[in-house]
């Protein structure tokens, strides 16, 4: 009997690869070239399943023309590349790999909030260019962090992960805004207390964003919400490109409306929008939040789960769409 055929979309550990091997006939993309969409789609023609990382779009388009997909196993917490009405209406299994990122990138949320507020890219570029030449009592004065209150807006793992960092480790007062609140054992846990979008917004000294893209999410914070914050106030984006109004931060951070910001996703990634790279007060990191070798092996690891439990009968362990699987 002949193996299920899938395509493995991106460069990913060579393990990986072989473990998929043993169950699957594999094409995979190891040579980590960056396809088109029409190149995708055309490499997933005959395909039953794939294994896809966040930049892999999978909408109805694609879907129409792989009419033999069955699975897309995403290597990925967001899956905002997927269309998931689409995906369900064709009756395609849609995964992600969440968990297995939690606390490593919470811990970088907050490496890149202290990177930000004590501006450690800034003075560092001015040191490597030779400008260093004598100390002076406001040299890259930035702002505190211990003490000072943590806003966290969408408070799922990852932003129960910062706050508690925030709380038991620097003695934050932590405030949030979610779309529901929290059970009060986990307010108690985290420390943290659930205020309006307006109040999270003109009270935190630094806020995070850790809600999920959606249309819905789109441009959260924009030039209003800016407008909100206190000009000594620094942003954190881990979230997704496009909850922040990329063009209108840049803004902000040129007219010093909020002190600094720091950056870890943005609008049309890989692409940056210029008027950020021109401004010196933010911080920006190429989508590495998760980027550690035991937390990249273990979202690889849970895609690859996904796929073998899909095709070998069984339950996935992290399904989008469950209601796909009660039609098949």
């Amino acid at each position: 009997m002949s193996k299920p055929k899938i395509l493995v979309a991106r460069a990913v550990f060579p393990e990986i690869i072989a473990r998929l091997e043993q169950h699957f006939e594999v094409e995979s993309n190891q040579s980590d070239e960056t396809w088109s969409k029409a190149q995708l789609t055309e490499r997933l023609k005959g395909k039953d399943g794939a294994f896809t990382t966040g930049g892999d779009r999978i909408d109805g388009e694609v879907l129409a023309a792989c009419p033999g997909l069955k699975i897309c196993a995403n290597m990925a917490v967001g899956y905002n590349n997927f269309d998931i009405d689409a995906m369900t209406a064709a009756g395609v299994l849609a995964t992600n790999a969440p968990d297995v990122l939690t606390e490593t990138t919470a811990d970088f949320g907050f490496a890149l909030l202290m990177a930000t507020a004590r501006r450690v890219t800034e003075s560092e570029h001015y040191l490597r260019a030779g400008k260093w030449s004598k100390w002076s009592y406001d040299m890259f004065a930035g702002s505190d962090i211990h003490g000072a209150t943590l806003g966290i807006l969408g408070m799922g793992r990852i932003g129960q992960g910062i706050a508690k960092r925030g709380a038991h480790g620097f003695g934050m007062k932590v405030i949030y805004h979610n779309r529901s609140r929290l059970d009060a054992s986990l307010e108690v846990e985290c420390k943290a207390r659930y205020v309006g979008k307006e109040e999270l917004l003109k009270a935190a000294d630094h806020l995070v964003l850790v809600l999920p893209y959606s249309p819905a999410s789109h441009h959260t914070i924009g030039a209003a919400e800016l407008a909100m914050m206190k000009p000594t106030a620094t942003l954190i984006n881990i979230a997704r490109g496009g909850i922040v109004d990329d063009a209108a931060l840049a803004a902000a951070l040129k007219d010093k409306r909020i002190s600094a910001a720091g950056l870890d996703v943005f609008e049309g990634e890989p692409k940056v929008h210029p008027d950020l790279l021109t401004v010196p007060n933010v911080v920006l990191t190429p989508h590495i939040a998760s980027a550690t070798i035991p937390t990249r092996l273990a979202m690889a690891s849970l895609a690859a789960d996904n796929l073998i439990a899909f095709f070998g009968g069984k339950q996935p362990l992290t399904p989008l769409n469950p209601g796909v699987l009660a039609i098949k």
